[in-house]
């Protein structure tokens, strides 16, 4: 049976991957966490914690024999512009904390699986920005994107001399209809929605043909599930697997709107957030987490658009 410790069940991901995650091995063996009180969403279980403390780690671990850690805890691209120490802290000291914690429990005989995220963030200006490979150029220009890459390198490191059982992914942009836009790049492709049900002008703070990876929440909790649940020894990647959903531009995610809300208008104001994505990938190409553990995106743009149209609760 697994114990299972979601770090962050607050945010974006968290938020959704706790009621997955609840319904697949039941409520009362997932512990949602998070440093501040919230709602359960699908556990019984919530615990205030804080990723930086690492007694609180160690008790929470050993209270509730927790055999799997997801560590999601981080600021995230334009939220860490604004504070890059700060960033740098809880992204890196998060990640190292929960990776020792495993290394400490496994030499214990109580191993810990860990999942931690990586994203398109790790990339860069000299990456190659069209079916960006698995291995490639890595030059982030962010704070995160360069705490994504050290994490990367940890992950791996981890893996290789402790044996942790460790795996990522590099997520595009996620899109979500339960979750507000969070302070990330991609984040105008939820905003957009919510503009739209309010019938009012968008002002997208990205440049109308900046085309970027996304994948919409459904997939990226597919995918965070199926790869956790895979045979150890097929995976060929530990420091972090591409995975592709979908990519378009702000025009073209505007133009599938306007198809069902014909009045929909949209205005294009750059801002710092651009010099950002610039640096970014169009489009990933995933044929090595195809191969190792069969994922495939199933969600296209159109039925993104209807779904998220549905269901977004206008803020």
């Amino acid at each position: 049976m697994e114990r299972i410790l979601v770090i962050g069940a607050n945010g974006q991901i968290g938020s959704e991957l706790v009621d997955a995650l609840a319904a697949k091995h039941g409520a009362n063996n997932v512990i949602a966490a998070d440093i501040s009180a919230s709602s359960l969403y699908g556990a019984k279980v919530y615990e205030i914690v804080d990723v930086l403390d690492t007694q609180r780690l160690s008790d929470i671990a050993e209270q509730y024999q927790i055999t799997q850690v997801y560590q999601l805890a981080a600021l995230l691209s334009a939220t860490g512009e604004q504070a890059p120490l700060k960033a740098w802290t809880l992204n890196m000291d998060g990640l190292l904390n929960i990776l020792e914690l495993a290394r400490i429990r496994g030499e214990a005989g109580k191993p810990l699986k860990v999942f931690w995220p990586s994203s398109i963030a790790a990339f860069g200006p000299n990456t190659p920005p069209i079916n960006t490979p698995q291995f490639t150029v890595m030059d982030p220009t962010t704070i995160y994107g360069i705490s994504k890459l050290a994490g990367e390198r940890l992950c791996e490191y981890y893996f290789e001399k402790y044996n942790i059982d460790v795996r990522s992914i590099r997520y595009p942009g996620i899109i979500s209809y339960k979750s507000p836009p969070g302070g990330g790049t991609t984040d105008y492709a939820i905003a957009i929605f919510h503009a739209a049900l309010r019938n009012e002008t968008y002002s997208c703070f990205l440049e109308a043909k900046t085309t970027l990876p996304m994948i919409y929440m459904p997939d990226a909790i597919r995918a965070t599930i199926s790869l956790m649940e895979a045979p150890a020894e097929k995976l060929s990647i530990r420091s972090s697997y591409n995975v592709a959903g979908l990519s378009f531009n702000a025009r073209e995610l505007a133009a599938a709107i306007q198809k069902k809300r014909p009045t929909f208008s949209i205005e294009y104001v750059p801002d710092s957030r651009q010099a950002i994505a610039a640096t970014w990938p169009q489009s990933l190409n995933d044929d090595v987490a195809r191969k190792d553990w069969q994922w495939k995106a199933e969600v296209n743009l159109d039925a993104l658009v209807r779904d998220m149209l549905e269901n977004v609760q206008p803020s």
